[in-house]
């Protein structure tokens, strides 16, 4: 076992999948010789060498497109998109051609693709770099979307979704690559060099898709969330001494039912915590697929703690990100105090 971040992690996935698949290679925007803008690919182009590890032109788009074709011939690509708030310009290929290959094909066609993207924020990267668009890829049949909470994970899943043959949506809450969130926002990140985070096995392991993990157990509530806000909602449990137990779902699609399910039936009572904006945000999806299976041992309507309607506000950050006391005050809420 070695201490790491996230960072480090999900360097070392990337690392084993290249020496493990002569077929498996990166591509994206600085991906190379500087090793990624969060340095998560560093050093990988000068240990497999220029055509395994390159960079692209600025090109969404076309870093997928070519990636799908890569796919489609047999090589098993992991793109990098540099912030999650540039995917758009790709998000055709993704929907169009990625996501519906094998479906259209009968079978005859497909391409394991994975997509690593940087998402949400918490770094002061304002409107255009702290994005969290989780929910436009829950829509899309076809596509896997997970986003790890912590080192550990993060390894485990990636080395899954690369040896995955369906493609995955992989994204990475750039709150957590610098090491130790406890859900303070006042803690400013530090450098990714010597901010170790949590136990990783240096070895292949993997982590299984679609298998939520209860990281805090308890009896007064369930609260469902995934990504940082995993931190934040567990410092808030503590602080005000709930007994709430928090379920990080990892992977959003597939989505983990059966352990919601079993947790909303021993609790009765729900809080849903997610960064990315409230009106159609995967909260509502979660909302009501829990209504559905739950109605019956409900207690109090399921509570939302989520960002604004609003683009990401940079002045305004810590307003717009999902605070303890938001949380605290929707547990409150629901339990009637």
């Amino acid at each position: 076992m070695a201490t790491m971040n996230m960072i480090q992690a999900l360097n070392s996935a990337m690392d084993i999948a290249l020496r493990r698949d002569p077929n498996t290679l990166i591509l994206g925007e600085d991906v190379g010789y500087f090793g990624g803008v969060f340095r998560c690919t560093a050093g990988l182009q000068e240990k497999h060498g220029l055509h395994r590890v390159f960079d692209t032109p600025i090109s969404e788009g076309g870093i997928v497109a070519v990636a799908i074709g890569m796919g489609v011939a047999g090589l098993r690509p992991i793109v990098e998109i540099q912030f999650a708030d540039y995917v758009y310009p790709a998000v055709d290929q993704l929907v169009s051609e990625l996501a519906r290959l094998r479906y259209r094909s009968g079978g005859e066609y497909w391409a394991p693709l994975t997509v690593r993207m940087p998402c949400g924020g918490g770094i002061r990267g304002g409107q255009t770099h702290s994005q969290s668009p989780e929910g436009i890829f829950t829509h899309v049949c076809g596509l896997k979307t997970v986003i790890p909470s912590n080192p550990y994970d993060a390894k485990g899943m990636l080395i899954s979704a690369i040896e995955d043959d369906d493609p995955v949506i992989f994204l990475e809450p750039k709150r957590l690559y610098n090491g130790p969130f406890d859900g303070d926002p006042n803690k400013p990140a530090v450098s990714w060099e010597k901010s170790p985070q949590g136990e990783v096995p240096e070895e292949h392991y993997t982590v299984p898709l679609g298998k939520a993990e209860i990281v805090r157990p308890g009896l007064a509530a369930t609260v469902v969330t995934y990504g940082t806000m995993v931190h934040v909602a567990k410092a808030a449990a503590e602080h005000a001494n709930i007994d709430a137990e928090i379920i990080d779902l990892r992977s959003l699609v597939p989505l983990d039912i059966d352990t919601l399910v079993e947790s909303v039936k021993r609790t009765g009572r729900v809080v849903v915590v997610h960064e990315a904006t409230r009106t159609s945000g995967f909260g509502a999806e979660l909302s009501a697929q829990i209504q559905e299976h739950c109605f019956w041992h409900l207690e109090a309507p399921i509570e939302r703690v989520t960002g604004w309607d609003t683009p990401y506000p940079h002045a305004f950050e810590w307003d717009y990100f999902p605070s303890q006391k938001r949380i605290v005050d929707a547990l409150k809420r629901t339990l009637g105090v």
